[in-house]
């Protein structure tokens, strides 16, 4: 693959710069990125401009509008036009160019709201997505059926990764926009500056999540952009589980927040549980996640707190 023009869609954000790494890591030194203010990948002549100008052989798609749960429920909407509008011309123009290989991330949204755990691939269909997030998850499904298709029809080697919420250094802090460990961790560091006597978080703590640590996320990615070849969707993932109740405990920990923890119950908890099977994963690529949760953690509050002021 080192000899490969590879394109990486969304190449500025959290995952983008870490994959950008792997792969360069790897040998690959023909890398280009494609994201906002060059691109806007909604608008169909900027996803043919970025065609002719890159020229990709392989097309990473991570580009994505994505947030947390209050972010899901106040944008429906633009998330699923906008997610829709970017994969499917991504993906056309692609195999108009006879390009190699397009790798689709979906997201773990895309799952019935009561899959049982863990969630295997073969279950994607059982079901509608949880409520709060079924437009993203549906839009980014989309890849999936227009990936299938294409393969069937036309021979075109498209693959849909499933990634479970990542996590780590460099992530998304925004509170408007944060998924759910940036959100604790700021609200933590930044009641430990403050000298805040307690926080509020969203929910009863009850549902469960899975956390994947965003290097590892880059190299299931990069392994199957080298060895999966196939249309059948793969999970990637930490597998495993963890209350957002034991999460919140574990940030407190971390961040050394001594104040009360208030749980705002009027707010949703979204899905009521989340965990992969990722074996299918290490059978077809060889995949495992070695980060232990815990310092990942640490390395993301650690970053967290010597981040520039503008970050």
């Amino acid at each position: 693959m080192e000899h490969k023009r590879i394109t990486i869609t969304g190449g500025k954000g959290f995952l983008g710069k870490h994959l950008i790494r792997a792969f360069e890591a790897r040998g690959c030194r023909h890398l280009s990125v494609a994201d906002l203010p060059e691109y806007n990948l909604t608008r169909i002549e900027d996803v043919r401009r970025l065609y002719d100008e890159q020229r990709p052989d392989i097309v990473v798609h991570l580009a994505a509008k994505v947030g947390g749960i209050g972010f899901n429920q106040q944008n429906p909407g633009s998330l699923f036009y906008d997610n829709i509008m970017m994969g499917v011309p991504l993906l056309h123009e692609g195999h108009l160019r006879k390009i190699d290989k397009f790798v689709a991330l979906g997201t773990i949204c895309a799952y019935p709201k009561f899959t049982p755990v863990p969630f295997r691939e073969d279950d994607i269909w059982n079901g509608y997505p949880e409520e709060t997030n079924a437009p993203y998850g549906l839009a980014k499904k989309m890849m999936l059926v227009q990936a299938q298709a294409y393969r069937q029809q036309y021979g075109f080697n498209a693959i849909f990764l499933l990634p479970v919420n990542l996590y780590g250094p460099g992530d998304n802090f925004d509170p408007r926009s944060s998924h759910v460990i940036p959100a604790l961790i700021k609200k933590c560091v930044d009641a430990v500056d403050r000298g805040d006597p307690e926080i509020v978080v969203w929910g009863t703590g009850g549902a469960t999540r899975e956390f994947f640590y965003v290097e590892d996320a880059a190299e299931a990615i990069c392994l199957a952009t080298e060895r999966y070849d196939k249309p059948e969707p793969v999970n990637i993932g930490a597998g495993f589980e963890i209350s957002i109740r034991e999460l919140v405990g574990l940030i407190v920990e971390l961040t050394d927040f001594k104040g009360r923890v208030v749980w705002d119950a009027s707010k949703p908890d979204g899905q009521p549980r989340r965990m992969l099977d990722t074996n299918r994963a290490f059978r077809e690529f060889g995949f495992r996640a070695r980060t232990d949760f815990r310092e990942g953690l640490k390395k993301t509050i650690d970053w967290y707190r010597r981040r520039p002021l503008f970050v």
